[in-house]
């Protein structure tokens, strides 16, 4: 058999392109976090108010966090390509038709329900292609293929606006669907996984045994082990106490720290850069340092930044800069931890499935978090006590990484898929016969 190529090219240098083809898709698909360009268009051209303008978002995401969950088995069961393709047709779909919404409502459906179900279809797709061609870099692989979602809206936001401002609402959700349609196709059909059997050129034989044993769990045999829960949790707790402070930086920037509202939007946008560098740092950390440590090092920031910002936030422009742009480098941050341990853990055969359930612990994070903020906020008047609760999840979440996120080598046997037991049984009998 010849030597494995990958696009061409040898596949310590053509594997790359899986990770550049995945960081464009993800490109496509952040685009949501752009949405709120679209609000005020909407609102009066349909004499709407702001509750009804957010509905295609909030569903968006909703119906994209689900999505991931149902989608997970077709990407074990069809492959990237076949997956990555109804995927991008429903993103497409979704954005295109649209533009022919008569109403909010109808606008929700299509983009909320049909773009929002086709991003959690495809959103898998390449992180689950990064992981199982980089077995050996998994973390840093991960971590950039995300980073394209993470700066979607710096790119988007202002095409969007332009369109908008040229076009409308409406015909610009119909000329980004196109585009879409026809990015997001092309982008899938290279989409693949390594052959059977292969394994990293280069990778050290001793690499495996330090992150956790090479298994493949199914995801009931995950779901009977304590490093799931310890994951789900962490990644819960890690996503809750960012978004909570994240989506407060705007408005705290203005009433606490006390900055003009055009440069507490600047800041903004320069959180969100820290956002999409914490993917590739944060994947690359847990290469390096193992899942766990990584997070209780996240943790740890997490509480150093939000303390920071409790205590000396007021009136201090210096403090608001470091203490958000920590909070958004660890929210990125856990978007490559968490779909790396899953691999790390769990495996990769059955990776579709796994991180589809470890990713609703971010659906959960961003509703509890987006509730408890503009709660605390009205129960207190003052965004500064949103952070004590921040802190105390954050300490929550150190403790459950210490005691819970281990590689699945120490979990009891019933980790184990009962099929195995089974055929063993099988095995047992035909022996004694």
């Amino acid at each position: 058999m010849g030597e494995l190529k990958v696009f061409g090219l040898s596949v310590e240098r053509g594997r790359w392109l899986y990770v550049a083809l995945g960081a464009l898709i993800n490109m496509c698909l952040g685009a949501v976090y752009a949405f709120s360009v679209f609000r005020r268009p909407l609102e009066e051209m349909w004499g709407i108010g702001a509750t009804h303008s957010g509905l295609p978002f909030m569903v968006f995401l909703g119906v994209f966090s689900v999505g991931m969950v149902v989608a997970g088995r077709g990407l074990d069961r069809w492959g990237p390509k076949k997956t990555g393709l109804v995927g991008g047709v429903l993103v497409g779909a979704g954005w295109l038709l649209a533009g022919l919404s008569p109403s909010i409502g109808v606008l929700t459906l299509l983009y909320g329900v049909l773009a929002g179900a086709g991003v959690g279809v495809l959103y898998g797709c390449p992180i689950a292609v990064s992981a199982k061609w980089f077995p050996d870099k998994k973390g840093l692989a991960v971590g950039l293929t995300v980073m394209g979602f993470g700066l979607s809206a710096l790119v988007m936001a202002p095409l969007l606006e332009l369109s908008i401002r040229a076009l409308g609402p409406l015909a610009t959700f119909s000329v980004f669907g196109g585009g879409f349609l026809a990015l997001l196709v092309l982008l899938s059909l290279p989409m693949r996984v390594p052959p059977a059997g292969w394994s990293a050129p280069g990778r050290e034989a001793g690499a495996g045994r330090e992150m956790g044993a090479p298994v493949d769990l199914e995801t009931a045999a995950m779901l009977r082990s304590s490093a799931f829960y310890g994951l789900w949790g962490s990644f819960t707790v890690g996503c809750l106490a960012g978004l909570m402070a994240i989506g407060i930086a705007a408005p705290y920037g203005q009433e606490v720290a006390r900055l003009a509202p055009g440069t507490a939007a600047v800041a903004v946008s320069v959180f969100a850069l820290f956002n999409a560098a914490g993917r590739p740092l944060f994947g690359w950390l847990t290469d390096l340092l193992t899942p766990k440590k990584t997070a209780v090092l996240s943790f740890s920031s997490i509480i150093v930044a939000s303390t920071v910002l409790a205590m000396w936030g007021e009136g201090n422009p210096t403090v608001y800069f470091v203490g958000f742009s920590l909070l958004w480098l660890n929210l990125g941050g856990w978007l490559a931890i968490a779909p790396t341990a899953t691999a790390t853990f769990f495996g990769t055969k059955y990776y579709g499935s796994n991180y589809g359930l470890v990713y609703t612990g971010y659906g959960l994070g961003a509703i509890l978090g987006m509730v408890l903020s503009g709660l605390l906020r009205d129960l207190t008047g003052s965004y500064v006590l949103v952070f004590p609760p921040v802190i105390g999840m954050a300490v929550g979440g150190l403790l459950l990484a210490l005691f819970l996120l281990n590689p699945v080598t120490g979990e009891p046997r019933a980790i184990v898929p009962r099929r195995s037991s089974r055929g063993a049984s099988g095995a047992r009998r035909k022996g004694k016969r």
